[in-house]
């Protein structure tokens, strides 16, 4: 039987899901087993013993967490935040399709655990032949102490097509601190356009926090110096998960000095993962 053989593999310190014939589900790490029984121990339940005739399904959970009571799987949506990047990656083989108001169109895949790449473009030719934005963005991640510390690096390299001398772009590096369902990011960034590149850095301090199994709340800030100035824009809401799926919703707010007004500008963003299969 498939689920006597699972449990007999069974490694220490590792979570386990096992399904009886009755229905129930139980989740913990597996401290014996035979062919006879399997001593499970559960956080809701303590330790158990779960009898081999009456199991249906015993099988590793990857990638996820039992807390509150449930299973939280990791979303390779934590990788970044309305738009912006943290220093968390794509694993080897995930990839996602991002969408932002219809017109944003980004695809990206991960080549490696710690390199991945995406290509979009804003598709205005569409509409009368109007130029249209495209890029690739390419990001590397780097672990430095485990959901504590990790590091990206990368850039946006673009260029407008149907105008002349129209390439643009960013570098950035970005610090984030903190596990995936609960980080800080702080990051420096040159934007470049036109052939000249900005004399200050754009500065990005942007966090999430995981408050379900389904929903994190996000915040996303800009600032730039010029001339003695200040200005930036804020963007703050939530994402919700739909299967693996994620739609991200809040408001944008420009931050301008004498803007004189309240500004608030709506954000939807959808993102589709092809996680490769485990």
């Amino acid at each position: 039987m498939v689920a006597q053989d699972v449990a007999l593999a069974a490694k220490p310190d590792t979570l386990y899901r096992i399904v009886t014939n009755d229905g129930n589900v139980f989740v913990g790490e597996i401290v014996e087993m035979d062919k006879e029984k399997v001593i499970l121990k559960s956080e809701a339940l303590g330790q158990i013993t779960l009898h081999q005739q009456y199991i249906v399904k015993i099988e590793q959970v990857i990638n996820a967490k039992y807390t509150q009571g449930d299973l939280w799987y990791h979303h390779l949506q934590s990788a970044r935040y309305f738009f912006s990047p943290n220093g968390y990656g794509l694993k080897e083989g995930e990839s996602y399709y991002q969408n932002i108001w219809i017109f944003y169109n980004q695809f990206s895949v991960g080549l490696s655990d710690h390199f991945s790449i995406g290509v979009g473009v804003v598709p205005l030719f569409f509409f009368d032949f109007t130029p249209s934005p495209i890029w690739v963005n390419p990001k590397f991640s780097i672990p430095l102490v485990r959901d504590k510390l990790n590091l990206g690096a990368g850039g946006l390299f673009g260029y407008v097509v149907g105008e002349q001398d129209a390439a643009f772009g960013i570098v950035y590096a970005t610090s984030t601190f903190g596990p995936h369902d609960k980080n800080l990011s702080v990051g420096l960034g040159y934007v470049y356009a036109g052939g000249e590149i900005a004399s200050s850095p754009l500065i990005n301090v942007s966090g999430l926090i995981r408050v379900s199994r389904k929903t994190y709340l996000l915040t996303e800030n800009y600032i730039i110096t010029s001339n003695g100035s200040v200005a930036g824009v804020s963007i703050m809401g939530a994402r919700s998960m739909i299967n693996r799926s994620a739609i991200d919703y809040g408001l944008a707010f420009p931050i301008v000095p004498d803007i004189g007004s309240f500004i608030a500008i709506p954000w939807l963003g959808l993102t589709v993962p092809f996680q490769k299969k485990k």
